[in-house]
């Protein structure tokens, strides 16, 4: 019998610890799609909610409406709003809370960048549960309506640039800065 490869076994197991979040849309229809985004995040749930319900800290400015993060708030409380200041007193909700459970779910509803101009609405979901001394997040964003077009096209996009907050959002609780070491 031959004897198991400790080093290769121990190997693989190292590379799927440093694997980047797993990121899927689970399905799509001529009137909506779910993604799913999960995450192991080496920090415990409660550290980890501080940090979701602080947006300007860790999402990508690249994708808001004013061009900087910094404009961001949350108001973590059913009927808060996930909102962005404009230059010159311009003001967008992007989301409002319907469910904020501290250290264990965070729920909003509405529609984000492009979708705001279509007639589309969705929930989404900041799953966390403690497991190997940090916390696994799991991110459901499910989303439909009216979108010229359909929702084929611009499903995948959408999934990518959401598993870039999930990214972005275990980068800044890990090391405090949202951005990758280059």
């Amino acid at each position: 019998m031959k004897k198991p490869n400790t080093r290769s076994a121990c190997v693989a197991l190292a590379l799927l610890a440093v694997q980047p979040a797993r990121a899927d849309v689970v399905d799509t229809a001529p009137n909506g799609f779910e993604a799913v985004e999960k995450v192991h995040v080496a920090a415990s749930p409660d550290q980890v909610y501080a940090a979701l319900i602080q947006p300007a800290q860790w999402w990508s400015s690249q994708h808001t409406f004013s061009g900087n993060a910094a404009n961001l708030t949350l108001d973590a409380r059913a009927g808060g709003c996930w909102c962005e200041t404009l230059p010159g007193g311009g003001s967008v909700q992007h989301l409002v809370v319907v469910f904020a459970a501290p250290g264990k779910m965070l729920r909003a509803r509405g529609a984000l960048g492009p979708f705001q101009g279509a007639g589309v609405d969705g929930a989404f979901t900041w799953t966390l549960a403690a497991s190997g001394g940090g916390t696994d997040l799991t991110f459901d964003a499910s989303i439909g309506g009216y979108m010229k077009g359909g929702f084929e096209g611009i499903a995948k996009a959408a999934d990518g640039v959401l598993g870039e907050q999930v990214q972005r959002l275990k980068q800044f609780v890990e090391t405090g800065s949202p951005d990758k070491a280059k």
